[in-house]
């Protein structure tokens, strides 16, 4: 704790114990203030303002301090004041106080309390971010709930100290009536419990209530006006249709029909979508493709004297195509026919909240859910378009190995394919304008990353952003700027890989007015509903996350949402969202890692384990890599873990697990792992936290007592 801190600590808690030491309480009981109301009101009488000031400043310091009495002194105002003058000083003065406690415990406490238990309160902060208002107006409504708590706890939460003054003084006014009112019949009060009628206290419960109630029914008239002046079929010809068979569609589309709604899923491509015509089913199979040539590289680490590979890149790059077609049934127009879909192949275009268009045929539902994913993001750099650039989307109809090739970014996409051309036999150059490569995980895993890279002859160049492309006689030419100057990158082909964007235009949004967020994609609330309550959208195009395994979470809440929002709704939970990237090694997260922890004011514990030490690794000759796992100060609750080694995808599942129904390193160091595994490596990090936490003091008893034992 900072010396300020601990001054105005020690300060607090030597008034505190004044106050009872000396017993003040006595001067704030209501017995005292009968006894004593006629002398009260003489004094007030002879010193108007002295008195009002004294009372004024009591108060103040009474509820600051969060100290007994504040009812009884409230009665008090009643009784010497008046209802009116009463009312206004006690009003000013319990506000003002209740704002000091607030500031006191926010000074003291939150940010101590928000680093250990911040990923806990993070829901809790959201919350008070987006309806702070209106649930502490709730609180100050209802007498139910001690005032000296809602002062502490509130100071530990993110909510502005000016909104929670105001919102104070206005909830905590109809108490301060009651009570005061009360005291100027001060003689026929018997108990404070007494001024609280059951009937009363249910007023104030309802009032409580109102506020929420009130949002409520804002909420229903803005999406009543958004609905303004749109005609509403007397019959729908359908519960739900689905744009966009992708990953997010697909299985919107499913839950509809496993509940038995009628619904109808068009695409206007091919089902499936980007993830298994151009995401992760090719790439994960061109990869396997990729590592083949690379095991066979290292023949002598596995005992052999040499062992070479003959390839085409046309038939690897045709094998690509024959995985998908091998997945694609399981997509298909036909399975989901008989699953009880109408698949509608057709652009679609919204053409109001209730009906879509599609091949000259307007379509009508009650609910609308929108999947249309993202499309590779393309910079405007000049010269770009002269060198024909390849995306993620296009790169899959090379039937020519690239015998230079540029790939621009380090996220997951770029290092995925860089290192898998550079294994087929490109020379193959990765540009990235940050320092590191994936920037969203902790820096020992980028840097072994890009150990990996380097070792198989990727020329990485970091902290490199392109600004230019120009042709060549041999081929292409980058112009890059990096520290100050400009540097030249040959190349025969280029692959961006820049992020993606969401697919938010040509189909009819733009008129309905549908607002999209910072990074592009559509606006949606937390139950995934748009402006227009009756259109919902999930993956790729509503964000955050884009992964094939979040679209298919979030589609489960849009089409639930939007097939039962009149009975119930569910807010999308992204609390365990894990990834993973599928170089070699691979690194796979879920959860926080040191970076974010940092970066939150998170208090956190890291505890790693070395796969060299792994016996199922040694054996594979893949005795590389790490786990390290977050976890709470002290204590064995999960907060995130990373991992990069072989399996590290499959690895991470247990981590998954683990935070999603709250078991903490203990249960997984209690778990029969099969030996000899790589899952083996999670049981080892819980053993390795354990170490770290082992009771000295009672081992070294039992040390004693074993010594005993020998005589």
């Amino acid at each position: 704790m900072k010396a300020s801190r601990l001054a105005i600590a020690l300060i607090l808690a030597a008034l505190i114990l004044a106050f009872f030491v000396f017993d003040l309480g006595d001067f704030l009981r209501l017995e005292y203030l009968k006894a004593r109301r006629d002398a009260l009101e003489a004094y007030f009488l002879s010193r108007p303002w002295r008195t009002a000031a004294a009372y004024f400043a009591i108060y103040v310091a009474v509820t600051g301090l969060s100290l007994p009495g504040a009812a009884v002194l409230t009665l008090a105002g009643g009784a010497v004041f008046g209802l009116l003058w009463g009312t206004v000083i006690v009003s000013f003065a319990s506000s003002i106080g209740a704002t000091l406690a607030f500031l006191a415990s926010r000074f003291l406490f939150r940010d101590a309390v928000q680093r250990r238990f911040g990923a806990n309160l993070h829901a809790v902060n959201r919350g008070i971010e987006r309806d702070g208002p209106f649930y502490l107006f709730t609180l100050r409504l209802v007498p139910l709930f001690p005032f000296f708590a809602i002062n502490l706890l509130m100071g530990l939460t993110p909510i502005r100290t000016g909104l929670y003054y105001l919102v104070s003084q206005v909830g905590m006014l109809p108490g301060t009536l009651v009570y005061v009112n009360a005291g100027r019949e001060l003689g026929r009060v018997e108990s404070l419990a007494g001024l609280l009628s059951p009937g009363l206290i249910a007023a104030f419960v309802l009032l409580g209530v109102f506020p929420m109630a009130a949002k409520k029914t804002l909420e229903w008239a803005r999406g009543r006006r958004a609905l303004r002046g749109v005609p509403r079929p007397r019959r729908f010809d359908r519960n739900l249709i689905v744009i966009g068979a992708g990953s997010a569609g697909l299985v919107a589309a499913y839950i509809a029909a496993a509940v038995r709604a009628k619904v109808t899923l068009v695409e206007k491509h091919r089902m499936g979508g980007e993830c298994l015509n151009t995401g992760c089913v090719p790439s994960k199979a061109l990869i396997r493709s990729a590592r083949f040539v690379a095991e066979a590289k290292r023949a002598r680490e596995y005992g052999m004297r040499s062992a070479s590979v003959e390839f085409d890149f046309a038939e690897v790059m045709e094998r690509v195509q024959r995985v998908i077609r091998a997945v694609e049934p399981h997509d298909s127009a036909e399975r989901y026919t008989r699953l009880g879909v109408e698949c509608v192949p057709g652009e679609a275009r919204v053409v109001s909240p209730y009906a879509v268009e599609v091949n000259g045929r307007t379509l009508t539902a009650r609910n609308i859910v929108i999947a249309t994913g993202s499309t590779p993001s393309v910079p405007a750099i000049p010269g770009i378009e002269e060198v024909g650039y390849l995306t993620s989307d296009t790169i899959w109809d090379l039937r020519e190995l690239p015998r230079r090739l540029l790939v621009l970014g380090g996220g997951p996409i770029g290092c995925e394919l860089a290192q898998c051309f550079a294994r087929f036999g490109s020379a193959v150059t990765l540009v990235q304008r940050g320092a590191r490569l994936l920037p969203r995980e902790d820096a020992e895993f980028s840097a072994m990353l890009a150990g990996a890279f380097r070792a198989e002859g990727i020329d990485l160049r970091l902290e490199h952003t392109a600004v230019a492309f120009r042709r060549a006689p041999a081929g292409h030419v980058a112009v890059c700027e990096h520290d100050g100057g400009r540097v030249e990158i040959p190349f025969d082909r280029v692959l961006v890989a820049l992020g993606r964007r969401a697919n938010v235009k040509g189909f009819g949004l733009e008129t309905l007015g549908i607002g999209t967020t910072a990074d592009g994609g559509i606006e949606v609330d937390e139950y995934l509903r748009t402006r227009i309550p009756t259109i919902y959208a999930c993956g790729d195009v509503a964000g955050p996350f884009r992964f094939t395994h979040v679209a298919s979470h979030q589609a489960w809440y849009a089409s639930v949402n939007a097939l039962f929002g009149g009975m119930r709704r569910f807010r999308a939970d992204y609390s365990v969202i894990p990834w993973c990237t599928f170089t070699d090694p691979e690194i796979a997260r879920v959860g926080l890692n040191e970076h974010e922890a940092r970066a939150r004011g998170i208090a956190y514990e890291a505890t790693t384990y070395d796969l060299a030490d792994l016996d199922r690794a040694i054996a594979d000759s893949e005795a590389r890599g790490l786990v390290k796992v977050l976890s709470v100060p002290g204590k064995d609750r999960i907060l995130g873990a990373t991992i990069a080694g072989s399996h590290a995808g499959e690895i991470i599942a247990e981590y998954v697990a683990a935070m999603r129904h709250g078991l903490g390193l203990n249960k997984i160091l209690s778990t029969i792992h099969i030996y000899p595994t790589f899952a083996e490596a999670n049981k080892y990090a819980a053993g390795a936290w354990k170490r770290a936490h082992a009771p000295e003091g009672m081992l070294r008893l039992l040390e004693r007592y074993h010594a005993w034992r020998r005589g």
